[in-house]
């Protein structure tokens, strides 16, 4: 009898426990809740996490290659789902993470510091700083503004300093 109750009440925990891993599941993994252009962008993020995968597979990168770009399309990923809630639009811009040791890649050999980044700040007329985000490491996630953002500040600030 202790034997059967013992065998019912390991079976209700291992049943709750799937239930609950497979809820938790569907909730991080469900991209329902957005419009096609940011589902699009998701399934993109996915596709470049299984070609990642797929290269670390067969030993064609390193594993601090696989590392950092798993980590970066993780980031990736959490800004584009914020952005996405915070503004309850179907639109994304172009998104750029970097760490800290990559910041020359977006700024050339003059980058900014990032202890001095503001959320919201544009540099050099291209880029919006959007944030940070941690995902095994610390990544720094910018927006590329779109062409005509970008003239219109390059008008402005053209018009300041003129006379």
């Amino acid at each position: 009898m202790a034997t059967l109750k013992g065998i019912s009440v390991l079976l209700l925990v291992a049943f709750f426990g799937l239930t609950s891993a497979r809820a938790n599941q569907n909730v991080s993994y469900s991209d329902e809740e957005f419009g096609p252009v940011v589902r699009a962008y998701l399934g993109y993020l996915r596709n470049e996490q299984e070609v990642v995968d797929d290269r670390a597979s067969r030993r064609e990168v390193s594993s601090t290659y696989y590392r950092r770009n798993s980590n970066r399309i993780k980031a990736l990923r959490q800004m584009a789902i914020r952005l996405a809630r915070e503004t309850h639009n179907d639109y994304l811009p172009e998104l750029e993470a970097v760490s800290n040791d990559e910041m020359g890649l977006l700024f050339g050999s003059n980058p900014p510091q990032p202890a001095r980044l503001r959320v919201g700040e544009v540099l050099k007329n291209t880029f919006r700083f959007l944030g940070v985000v941690r995902a095994g490491e610390t990544f720094y996630l910018f927006a590329r503004l779109d062409p005509y953002e970008q003239a219109e500040l390059t008008e402005k600030s053209s018009a300041i300093r003129r006379p």
